[in-house]
């Protein structure tokens, strides 16, 4: 078995990739119905009520920043009751489309324009923002708490003013105001950029006579638990850069769980709610320190929150004091979310991306891919030109590794004969087979390294194509329509011909096939070991594989399959100028052969001459070079009769 350790390993680290997928992976998947339905559920009840039979009272806080956690509405209206019930003012820019509720003067009413729910052209736009009292009410809001007692400022209730016929657009902002009617006087200014960042600026004027200390807050709040995919490379839920304290990424599983958090003293950072794709995160712009708070209130309908609270601000009598905030809402692109990070300073804005903690690997993958899109327009072309990129950059190693298997193939022979001879001594045959290595310079290791270089590389793939909205939807040719999702095709349907709906195990579509297909003629490039255990494994391998993969986006199984292409054609060339005689064809017949019965005799056992029975010449490995092997240390010499 020593001959074939190289292919025991590589055995292990793909045994360790498929189970790893289906714990880490699949696993999780199972449960996304349960946590789908728990949701839906989650959406329709309605929110817990005060023993009045009200809900919780305006300005009500959290203990820890005293930004609001009221819950308005029960979400039992629809989303356009909802926007219907009270005043707003229209947002319209290339990028999203949508209103500022003047109740509030929240962010609650946002589409995003260039993003559909599914792949088909006439499907709805993506909703981010909705207001509280719809189903699945997610919003950013901006107030001022700390006033004195008595002292009326502007929060969840409010109802701002503004003129008649304002549109919030790139090119005109939108001026909110408020008088509390008893001296100060409030101003919002809200403007947008063509893509996702809005800029709210508060102004507070007092004319009260006395100076006056408010501080100012900002929330992201989100009601109901919303459906998230459930995978371990992928956090969705809260998060927020906390300077000293770094990035903070909790689910809503461990803040239901463990209860609210708090970050003192956060010199600059920014906090948010971030799904898969798309994100609503709010930035302070004042460079003072604030406090940071995440937390969950059970409302029955659930109440996620992101906030802040700003340091208290000094208003002179007769003076006005100033904040700004940004809010990022909408998708997660990279070239728009890290030009928001260099020309805007938000300190690790790119982190609202789960690169993962490989970030130095997968996000310098995705620019190369993103290069290569941006030449010819598909990311399908750009996954195969990275394919061959890879291979170029590997080539001297992989070179190296398939050098050190054509001479391990050269030699089976003589390994042959060395274990024939110490047959009954595995010390002595282990050092003779050292020996050989050493005389021909072989690895016997060096196998392992064509599998080695992939692994790490898939898996940055996957994360690239699972993570980035780029690849969503993206299509590749044929039925490929979107690289980011399993090939919608099965077998098991006849592609579709048979209406039923195969369970996940037999998600097997046309290009996992190509990918099993091309595993196997790679290791048929090579003939099985004797070793039943290991000819099992052999033959067995890429069929789970196949099945395996069948659930996995289309584009990485694509890179896959050509990438055995690539290394089929490779190790085939070095074979062959190594002197080795690669027997592909005989390799995958032997495969299909019937096996005999244990303990049948083969019908080559024998050959008669003039009726006495001689041994049959002993049959070679299938890739041994057609001439017989010479005598030497090591080599069995030819019987004379």
């Amino acid at each position: 078995m020593t001959d074939n350790r190289n292919l025991i390993l590589a055995v292990a680290l793909s045994i360790a990739v498929v189970f790893g997928w289906q714990y880490f992976i699949a696993g999780p998947r199972l449960d996304q119905t349960k946590r789908e339905q728990a949701a839906a559920t989650a959406a329709n009840t309605p929110a817990a009520t005060t023993a009045a039979g009200t809900t919780p009272a305006a300005g009500t806080t959290t203990p820890a920043t005293g930004a609001p956690t009221q819950v308005v509405g029960t979400g039992d209206m629809t989303r356009e009751a909802a926007l219907a019930a009270t005043p707003r003012v229209p947002v319209e820019t290339p990028s999203v489309s949508g209103s500022i509720n003047l109740k509030g003067g929240r962010l609650d009413d946002l589409r995003l324009k260039g993003y559909r729910e599914t792949v088909n052209p006439n499907s709805p736009t993506i909703i981010l923002l909705s207001p509280s009292g719809a189903p699945n009410g997610y919003f950013a809001e901006f107030g001022w708490v700390g006033a004195a007692a008595g002292t009326t400022v502007p929060g969840p209730d409010t109802i701002w003013t503004a003129p008649a016929d304002a549109k919030l657009t790139p090119d005109t902002p939108v001026t909110l105001t408020y008088d509390n009617g008893a001296g100060l006087t409030f101003k919002r200014i809200i403007s947008i950029d063509p893509s996702f960042m809005f800029t709210v600026r508060d102004d507070v004027t007092n004319a009260t006579g006395q100076p006056v200390s408010l501080s100012p807050y900002g929330r992201v709040a989100r009601l109901g638990e919303p459906t998230v995919a459930g995978y371990y490379i992928l956090h969705e839920g809260l998060i927020g850069w906390m300077g000293d304290q770094h990035l903070q990424e909790i689910t809503y599983a461990k803040i239901k769980k463990e209860g609210p958090q708090s970050f003192a003293d956060v010199a600059s950072g920014w906090l948010g709610i971030t799904d898969k794709y798309w994100a609503t995160a709010i930035v302070p712009r004042d460079r003072t320190p604030f406090t940071a708070h995440f937390s969950h209130v059970d409302t029955g309908q659930g109440l996620y929150q992101t906030d802040f609270q700003g340091a208290p601000i000094q208003v002179a009598a007769g003076g006005t004091a100033t904040t700004e905030n940004l809010v990022f809402a909408g998708a997660k692109q990279v070239s728009i979310i890290d030009g928001y990070r260099d020309d805007l300073k938000i300190e690790h804005f790119d982190l609202l991306i789960d690169w993962g903690m490989f970030w130095f690997f997968t996000k310098p993958l995705f620019y190369v891919i993103d290069y290569f899109y941006k030449l010819f327009g598909n990311f399908g072309v750009a996954i195969l030109l990275v394919t061959v990129l890879v291979k170029a950059i590997f080539f001297p190693l992989a070179n190296k590794s398939y050098k050190s298997m054509s001479a391990m193939k050269k030699v089976q022979p003589e390994m042959a004969a060395i274990r024939e001879r110490f047959a009954d001594d595995k010390v002595k045959q282990q050092q003779a087979l050292m020996e050989l290595y050493k005389k021909e310079k072989i690895n016997p290791l060096a196998g392992c390294w064509p599998v080695l270089i992939q692994i790490p590389v898939f898996f940055s793939l996957y994360k690239v194509i699972f993570i980035t909205i780029e690849m969503r939807h993206a299509p590749f040719f044929g039925w490929i329509h979107d690289l980011s999702a399993p090939d919608p095709t099965n077998i098991f349907t006849l592609f579709g011909m048979i209406p039923w709906s195969p369970p996940h195990l037999l998600m097997l579509g046309i290009w996992p096939i190509i990918m099993g297909i091309t595993m196997f003629v790679q290791m048929r490039l090579n003939p099985a070991p004797a070793d039943p255990a290991q000819q099992a494994i052999f033959t067995w391998m890429p069929v789970i594989f196949t099945f395996m993969l069948g659930s996995f986006p289309a584009g990485l199984v694509i890179y896959w399959s050509w990438n055995n292409t690539l290394s089929i054609a490779q190790q085939y060339v070095i074979m062959r100028r190594q002197g080795v005689d690669v027997n592909l064809l005989g390799n995958i017949m032997e495969t299909f052969k019937k096996k005999p019965k244990p303990g049948s005799q083969p019908a080559t056992a024998v050959a008669t001459t003039g009726g006495a029975a001689k041994p049959a010449a002993t049959s070679r490995p299938a890739n041994a070079n057609k001439p017989g092997p010479k005598s030497g240390p090591g080599k069995p010499t030819k019987a004379k009769t």
